[in-house]
């Protein structure tokens, strides 16, 4: 006798990852295509929109807790919210001082933001769809990086730092992706 059993494997955690880095990419591609063209100046609207952007970092951290819960321990998350919200604050300020204030602030926020992503990624890597953001955090340490040393250029320009979340909108989507595969496979049924 051949019995069909649909043995769900990959726990609740990846689907809710899962929705959490779909509405990331969302997030991070409108951003840009708000933001890029108002690069050229820094204004309280720019300055608005930068500090948009770890705030709703903030937001996709408790949601992750949220939806990570079972899977682990979220004190790395609980780091992300924290510096997030510095980050938020020092924009808000720097945004008073110029243009090298403010990559300064946003690239050690990178920096922090891209290590925490790699100590968090890096034990998920059994729920799938992990690798890019593996890739993900270890671009954000070398892009803060380069934040922090462009701060120091002749002219200093917001476009690198606003361009940033282009590739963690793509890695956020390609994760969202293989997460979904790694569900619908692990999802189909076995024959015991």
């Amino acid at each position: 006798m051949t019995t069909s059993v649909t043995t769900p494997r990959v726990p609740a955690t990846a689907a809710g990852l899962r929705r959490l880095y779909f509405v990331r990419f969302v997030f991070a591609a409108v951003w840009v295509a708000v933001t890029l063209p108002l690069a050229g100046h820094l204004d309280p609207v720019t300055v608005t929109l930068l500090v948009i952007y770890p705030l709703f970092d903030v937001a996709a951290a408790v949601a992750d807790i949220r939806a990570s819960r079972a899977a682990g321990s979220p004190a790395p998350l609980y780091l992300n919210v924290a510096v997030s919200l510095l980050a938020a604050v020092g924009l808000a300020v720097a945004g008073t001082s110029g243009v090298p204030a403010v990559l300064r602030v946003w690239g050690a926020w990178a920096v922090v933001a891209g290590l925490v992503q790699l100590i968090v990624a890096v034990p998920r890597r059994r729920l799938g769809g992990q690798w890019p953001m593996i890739l993900s955090g270890g671009i954000s340490v070398l892009a803060g990086a380069s934040f922090v040393a462009a701060a120091s250029a002749d002219d200093p320009a917001l476009t690198g730092a606003i361009g940033y979340a282009v590739p963690g909108a793509v890695f956020f989507l390609v994760s969202a992706v293989r997460l979904g595969r790694a569900a619908r496979a692990d999802a189909s049924p076995e024959v015991v």
